[in-house]
């Protein structure tokens, strides 16, 4: 994994304009965005456009093995580029953590945001004052970005992901009481929580390992409405037989086996105190 130094970010919007009261803290929370992009050349520009300008500290795109022109875009729109070759969308979300926590740039601290965003153009970067909201407001250590509150289609939200999510929401309500409609790749967290959480799932599963072990560590977790449009390209999981298959194992893995681990060991993730 690569480090590269990051462009500039314009940051001349007034604070006072944004639509939510807690983001007047803003000042005092730092936030920056971590977006996992594996060869999205196509959507990443408009992704890096539609960002809210002022809102963001730091923006990292970590390029998972692309072989077109994503790390180009990336610095053209004023992001600062990781490359992680190593193929997963947990590992890219890690090294983007990584870079952000331990990097050779300051790091964050534990009250300050990470938010993930996919790089696709499927997610609506302009809800990102939505996400942040509960965090800023105290009221959330975790937020989930919810295509299904929001509205999502079955023609941009595929129908083998929208039945999947389905799936794993009624499992993880049945099996551990997570009230969830969705495992939405837009959400926001705070570090000291994610540090927490110790995530480790290096591909499919990252999504639904950050909600399970929310769930366990009794976070509090919010999800609010999101946007949700049809991605620029093909997609690398649900739009093949073969994402599907191995994001559906992956996340119907965790949520099983994380349920005989917590009959064995009900202690395997400490309470989180915030």
């Amino acid at each position: 994994m690569r480090s590269e130094p990051a462009g500039g970010l314009d940051g001349s919007c007034d604070p006072s304009s944004w639509p939510h009261p807690a983001l007047s803290h803003k000042s005092t929370t730092r936030v920056a965005v971590v977006i996992p992009a594996l060869n999205e050349e196509r959507g990443l520009p408009l992704v890096l456009q539609e960002i809210p300008s002022g809102l963001v500290d730091r923006i990292v795109v970590v390029d998972n093995g692309s072989t077109d022109g994503t790390a180009g875009a990336a610095r053209t729109g004023g992001a600062q580029v990781v490359l992680e070759e190593v193929r997963g969308y947990g590992r890219a979300c890690q090294a983007g953590i990584n870079e952000l926590l331990g990097g050779a740039e300051e790091h964050l601290s534990s009250m300050d945001v990470i938010v993930f965003l996919d790089a696709d153009h499927s997610d609506y970067p302009a809800d990102m004052p939505d996400l942040l909201a509960p965090i800023l407001e105290g009221k959330a250590d975790l937020v989930i970005g919810s295509r299904t509150l929001g509205g999502a289609t079955m023609d941009a939200l595929l129908p083998q992901a929208w039945f999947g999510n389905r799936l794993a929401c009624f499992l993880m309500r049945v099996l551990f009481g997570a009230r969830h409609t969705d495992l939405g790749p837009f959400r926001a967290i705070r570090v000291d929580a994610l540090r927490h959480l110790e995530m480790r799932d290096p591909d499919y599963g990252w999504t639904v390992e950050m909600q399970l072990k929310a769930r366990v560590a009794r976070l509090e977790v919010v999800e609010v409405p999101v946007r949700y449009r049809s991605r620029e390209g093909a997609s690398k999981i649900t739009g093949t037989l073969r994402g599907t298959l191995g994001a559906a194992y992956k996340i119907l893995g965790w949520i099983f086996a994380w349920r005989m681990k917590l009959w064995l060991n009900p202690r395997s993730i400490p309470r989180f105190r915030g």
